[in-house]
């Protein structure tokens, strides 16, 4: 059943079993011990969920364990998330949004122009070209989207999880071309595109992440598997896709830097 368009629950609390009086949460309130306004993808007092508690334990329900278990209780229930759980803040919402323009307008910078001769340029024969280098860029722009709703879909993270040491993480060693990787299988360009349908491809895709970055309320509330064997959130998924970019928009400009590129 629903009340005003929410769940509603009747609980009995183990601890209160042996009381014989219930009494609806809603006849006192929990707004001097917690609001949910202080967790995520809520918006109204803890007191206003019907779920019943003993009239004779009200007070010992405000206080300790037993508030802790009904805090939670309450949260993992009506919200699918564990109280206290972190949350993104603003500086770090508009710090990821730039992000992801920067290095979208990296790529636009770094293949402005050139014709297809230069698309086309190999340095050596098992190095790849700027053509290739920006479908592969394109193509992980999409693996990013989809280990992104992997984590959307996965368990909450720990809440002292140190998030900051994580998000830094990505933003230096996944751009640090000296450090060198094997493209998966998958994101091997192939030459499925021309170069302007390629980067038209990557410009929606990226379109679709800044969107993802600006609205997405609880991106740091689930942990999933990244390609460093970390678990990372989706907050650092959308940092990845932008990190990646950069990566190997430096390995553009580094094609375009050898002395055999041509003139024109």
């Amino acid at each position: 059943m629903t009340d005003g368009g929410y769940p509603t629950w009747n609980l009995k609390i183990p601890a209160f079993e042996e009381s014989e009086k219930w009494l609806p949460a809603h006849h006192f309130s929990f707004a001097n011990a917690c609001t949910i306004s202080s967790l995520p993808r809520c918006n109204f007092w803890i007191n206003q969920a019907h779920f019943c508690i003993r009239a004779g334990d009200i007070h010992s329900a405000l206080e300790g364990k037993i508030m802790k278990r009904v805090l939670l209780l309450v949260c993992t229930l009506l919200f699918g998330i564990p109280a206290f759980a972190q949350s993104l803040t603003s500086a770090e919402r508009e710090k990821g949004v730039q992000y992801l323009e920067q290095t979208r307008d990296g790529v636009v910078a770094a293949v402005k122009g050139l014709s297809a001769a230069q698309m086309k340029f190999k340095p050596a024969p098992d190095r790849w070209s700027v053509a290739e280098t920006l479908e592969h860029i394109a193509l992980a722009e999409n693996d990013a989207h989809n280990l992104f709703a992997q984590a959307m879909k996965s368990p909450a993270g720990s809440p002292d999880r140190d998030v900051a040491k994580v998000d830094a993480m990505i933003m230096a060693m996944v751009p640090d071309r000296s450090r060198k990787a094997q493209a998966p299988p998958q994101l091997v360009p192939t030459g499925r595109w021309t170069p302007s349908e390629t980067l038209d491809h990557f410009l929606k895709s990226r379109v679709e992440a800044i969107a993802l970055m600006k609205s997405t309320p609880d991106l740091r509330e689930h942990l999933a598997d990244s390609p460093f064997g970390q678990k990372w959130d989706a907050y650092e998924f959308l940092l990845f896709g932008a990190a990646h970019s950069e990566r190997h928009t430096k390995q553009i400009n580094e094609v375009k830097a050898d002395p055999n590129f041509p003139k024109n």
